[in-house]
């Protein structure tokens, strides 16, 4: 699945947490086209004809153009009679019964990635209360495109040249974004990314696990930071973990894989395959 996948499959879970927060009758959404200044209309929620779909909105056209020039929230408490925006959209908005809307850009370092919209089908103010709820949603969206890009730099950054691939440096830098990838793992709600971004570490191993022994998730997360150099206070602070969690899973780890220090629980776990 690529990044925009990800990016989609989230926008259309925070597009029906906006609606369950707020109690807005309409949502919907989408990300930027890539090499293009607009948003496709991808996601909708609680709308009753197709007229939104597959829109392409342009940048500072209609609202949702509007807070993607802006790259900030943006509002209009009649869209089709608005002085504030453009009317390039208003036959898809009237068809939709739509007159209050809120929009929401998605912005990941700094640059726009998408917009969130909710509406109501009445011409009345929507509250703080409401855009709040919408950028909490979007900070989601924002979140697992932050996480997807991470991991797509580190596995380009952790993929060596051939004729590097036996140098020291070269699998250092493996293993270093062998162990990030493992962090960013559990901060993908989805999971089905998460499973695909843990195999994305198993690619990055030195050969396939062999049978006999097994790590639990957490214990493999926190070897890989031994593996790369990280002290158990680093380590706790990298996974959201206590200190003396993580102790506990590296001396889990050492049992299972019949080490007494923490360098011959790293040896043996590449030698099994489980780390690079």
């Amino acid at each position: 699945m690529t990044a925009d996948a990800a990016g989609t499959v989230e926008i259309g879970g925070a597009l029906a947490r906006l609606r369950r927060a707020t109690g807005l009758p309409v949502a919907f959404g989408g990300l930027l086209e890539a090499g293009r200044p607009q948003i496709r209309i991808s996601e909708l929620s609680g709308t009753h004809t197709t007229s939104l779909r597959a829109l392409a909105v342009t940048s500072g056209n209609g609202l949702g153009g509007k807070a993607v020039a802006l790259a900030r929230p943006c509002a209009v408490t009649d869209y089709s009679n608005s002085r504030q925006i453009s009317h390039e959209y208003d036959v898809q908005v009237a068809a939709e019964g739509i007159y209050s809307v809120l929009a929401v850009p998605v912005v990941v370092r700094r640059r726009v990635r998408g917009v969130l919209y909710g509406a109501l089908r009445s011409a009345q103010p929507l509250g703080d209360r409401t855009l709040g709820a919408a950028m909490a949603a979007a900070r989601d969206v924002e979140q697992v495109l932050v996480v997807r890009d991470e991991a797509r730099e580190l596995l380009v950054a952790a993929r060596p040249e051939p004729a590097a691939a036996g140098r020291s440096a070269a699998w250092e830098q493996v293993r270093e974004a062998h162990a990030a990838l493992r962090a960013l793992a559990p901060r993908i709600a989805d999971p089905a990314l998460r499973a695909e971004l843990l195999a994305a570490c198993g690619l990055l191993t030195a050969s396939r696990p062999a049978g006999g022994t097994r790590l639990a998730p957490r214990e493999l997360d926190v070897l890989s930071w031994v593996a790369a150099g990280a002290t158990n206070a680093a380590v706790a602070e990298r996974l959201g973990l206590r200190a003396e969690t993580v102790k506990g899973y590296l001396r889990s780890a050492m049992r299972k894989l019949g080490a007494h220090t923490r360098g011959e629980a790293v040896t043996a776990a590449r030698r099994a395959g489980l780390l690079p």
